[in-house]
């Protein structure tokens, strides 16, 4: 991606290399960031600037990708080895987060209930982490009845994420019209393609061919309007869009 002409990453690079200067790092950090724009930007913001920004929750949620990226198990590991150390509440749910993130749902599920034991048994974000873990479990009305329990609870509290997680546990447990109208008050508002694309590989699995093929033509038209790094971000729901256009055409009355 260029702005003005200039590569983001030598944007990104020239951001660290003032960070740098700023905080009177040293001096090869410079070569390394405009040397190697990409890598030397990566390296420097996993080994000064994260550390420096672990003490707030982004900063800390960004450090853990970052190394995750840069060594893939590094956090299921360390999260367990915290728990064994110290089987506190805050490290069932950093492992939960971390085998959430790895796939395995039904682990995490056990762990994140773990977590909500004590002071943090009705933290809202922690309740949507739980759900999505039970879901992804196979407990689909485990999962829909922890967020209707919350909605009740906490009519206030917004979460896209959290509204998908429940729309697809709605669907997954066989309401069909409230989860279209889950899915349908959702969609207007969420960021991104993942619940467009959810809903239409429900309505295919559904045999609601016309109405898969609406959906996914208007999402496909949202997505040539969205800046490239936003389509990049979004490439797996738009793979997914596509294959159920292409399901629900090819499924259609010939009079439709």
């Amino acid at each position: 991606m260029h702005i003005f002409g200039i590569g983001l990453h030598v944007l990104i690079a020239t951001f660290f290399a003032i960070h740098a200067l700023r905080t009177g790092r040293e001096m090869y950090w410079l070569f390394v960031l405009f040397a190697f724009p990409l890598l030397g930007s990566l390296v420097y913001a996993v080994v000064v600037w994260l550390p420096a920004a672990r003490g707030t929750r982004v900063g800390r949620r960004v450090q853990r990708s970052a190394l995750a990226l840069l060594n893939p198990g590094r956090e299921l590991r360390e999260a367990q080895q915290a728990l064994e150390a110290t089987p506190s509440s805050g490290n069932h749910l950093r492992l939960a987060d971390a085998l959430l993130a790895d796939g395995k749902a039904a682990e995490a599920v056990e762990h994140y209930a773990k977590a909500r034991e004590g002071v943090q048994a009705d933290d809202p974000e922690i309740e949507v982490r739980h759900a999505h873990a039970l879901l992804d479990a196979g407990q689909a009305e485990a999962a829909r009845d922890l967020l209707q329990a919350l909605i009740q609870r906490r009519p206030d509290f917004r979460s896209p994420s959290g509204h998908l997680v429940f729309a697809q546990a709605v669907a997954a447990s066989g309401e069909r019209a409230r989860a279209r109208e889950e899915f349908e008050a959702l969609i207007p508002g969420f960021a991104g393609l993942q619940a467009r694309a959810r809903y239409a590989e429900l309505l295919v699995e559904w045999s609601e061919f016309a109405e898969a093929a609406r959906l996914t033509a208007e999402s496909l038209k949202l997505a040539q309007r969205m800046p490239r790094h936003a389509r990049d971000l979004n490439a797996d729901w738009l793979r997914s869009l596509k294959k159920s256009a292409a399901h629900a055409q090819r499924l259609l009355p010939a009079d439709s």
